[in-house]
């Protein structure tokens, strides 16, 4: 039997490295996203936080996880290259997963309402947030950017690859939402944290025991500078060093949610004044136009975004203290709801990348796309107000919630899969690198937005529990139609757009399309 070099290995037709790479993606989203999914209850049960500062606080969380690639995506391209700066992220990842088992003793409210929290499980708690969103700083872009690395220039393999990849994401998301809300909210909120921890550490050590079927690729092209010296160590531990430091800050603006809401601010006008001096003083005709259409479209998608994450804030909430969690004669926790996304998103990928080839000359173009995904978003919470209006004095039928779920995965299906794409195309050669790190950061100020939002829908509670069915329904409903105007409408001007859009895109759009 002939032996066959690794580099000729191949299953399911794919490089042995893309399956590494998918089994290292799905647990760290399993881990990523089961946190996710009991963070608001943990807040607001254990800690007995207010509705405003649970959602604040995961909004201030999922900024800083969305703006922080940015910075870990430089410095794997400039200096350590994409597998260390993987393997970095995903130990820093551990280590967060399992910090955040750590409970400490439970919040308690006296009769006159005074809350007494155990701070110093707090501050762990907010380290290992801080940790995590260092570790997905390091690992989160840089993983896509190493499946990229898999396939030569020209190979018909990647798109079927980026595919089997992203197929990784939504598993590891789907069990995640299950596996971890099932033993947090059963056994208790270390079983669910410390199983998103034990999640990262299989796919930490995957990657590492995978590095062999890598044959070299995502290494640092820049290893002179990482063997130099300075202050009597090598270059590459200063990074980890200065890394591993940047974790107190982190730590404090997680806490700080004015500090986040004024550095996404800075940061988004900063960047948005670059791009119309780069537009105005490098660019003429065809990229400059190209460059204002796609920043219209970035602008559009803060929108999208802002009103799809109600899913870890108001609507987690909503499952809870309105629904009626029972189907088939069966309980589902809250948080299991969740896993309604990833698997329509498994389900219904290849139904959508199906109908657009069908639709040929009549697939929808680019801001078309977008104009629908808002429009769907919207008519996802539209269907959570008429949920509310037919349920009477009762509770909200669980059908309403889960065909939000459709909807709201339906827009992103339209949206999410031509986005990046849309911003290596429409940016100018020289600038693609930074306009990546606007998408990054519209996405940030999105997940900020979307915990303001959130709070609209705040309900007084005691001891964790909201005390009255009717008043908490108002709320929620108020969120709800309000999302459902704001997604309609911000839909309808965008496609009004479409046509100026479509023309300043300059034939773009046929290649995303196609």
């Amino acid at each position: 039997m002939t032996n066959i070099p690794i580099e000729e290995q191949t299953f399911f037709g794919h490089p042995k490295a893309l399956f590494i790479l998918f089994f290292t993606e799905m647990w760290e989203r399993f881990s990523f996203y089961g946190m996710k999914a009991l963070l608001i209850f943990y807040l607001t049960k254990y800690h007995l936080f207010s509705d405003d500062t649970g959602n604040l606080l995961i909004g201030s969380y999922a900024a800083l996880v969305y703006a922080v690639p940015v910075i870990g995506g430089f410095i794997a391209d400039k200096y350590l290259g994409f597998r260390k700066a993987i393997v970095f992220g995903g130990i820093m990842l551990v280590l967060g997963h399992l910090g955040m088992a750590y409970e400490g003793n439970a919040a308690t409210q006296s009769i006159t309402g005074e809350i007494t929290r155990d701070n110093l499980a707090l501050q762990v708690f907010y380290f290992s947030l801080a940790m995590i969103i260092l570790g997905v700083g390091f690992l989160k872009a840089n993983i896509s950017s190493l499946v990229g690395e898999l396939y030569s220039v020209g190979d018909k393999r990647r798109d079927s690859g980026f595919t089997l990849f992203y197929m990784g994401i939504n598993l590891g998301s789907f069990l995640a939402t299950i596996v971890c809300v099932w033993l947090g909210e059963s056994y208790g909120w270390s079983y669910g944290f410390g199983a998103a921890g034990v999640g990262m550490f299989f796919g930490l050590v995957t990657f590492i025991s995978g590095k062999k079927f890598l044959m070299g690729k995502g290494e640092s092209t820049n290893q002179p500078f990482l063997e130099k010296r300075s202050f009597g160590l090598k270059n590459e531990w200063l990074i980890y060093i200065v890394s591993v430091l940047s974790t107190l800050l982190f730590w404090q603006m997680v806490q700080n949610h004015d500090a986040v809401s004024i550095a996404l601010q800075v940061a988004g006008g900063v960047s948005f004044l670059y791009i119309v001096y780069y537009a105005v003083t490098k660019l003429d005709g065809k990229a400059r136009e190209q460059l204002i259409a796609l920043t219209i479209l970035i602008v559009f998608t803060i929108v999208f975004w802002a009103l799809f994450e109600q899913a870890y804030t108001s609507m987690n909430l909503f499952a809870d203290r309105i629904l009626d969690r029972h189907i088939f004669g069966f309980e589902i926790s809250a948080g299991q709801f969740l896993s309604f996304n990833a698997l329509f998103i498994i389900l219904l990928a290849p139904v959508f990348a199906w109908l657009w080839v069908k639709l040929g000359k009549y697939n929808p173009n680019t801001a078309v796309k977008f104009a629908l995904a808002l429009a769907l978003v919207g008519l996802g919470f539209g269907a959570l107000v008429m949920g509310i209006n037919l349920s009477g004095v009762g509770k909200v039928a669980a059908f309403w919630l889960i065909l939000a779920y459709f909807l709201h995965t339906c827009g992103e299906l339209s949206l999410s899969p031509v986005g990046l794409s849309a911003v290596t195309k429409l940016s100018p050669v020289k600038i693609v690198g930074f306009m990546m790190g606007v998408w990054f950061l519209a996405t940030a100020s999105s997940e900020f937005i979307a915990s303001l939002l959130a709070n609209i829908a705040s309900v007084d509670t005691s001891n964790g529990l909201a005390p009255d069915l009717n008043v908490a329904k108002e709320s929620y409903l108020k969120l709800f139609e309000y999302l459902f105007y704001t997604g309609i409408g911000f839909g309808a001007v965008l496609l009004a757009l479409s046509p100026v859009i479509k023309k300043l895109m300059h034939g773009v759009d046929k290649e995303l399309n196609n």
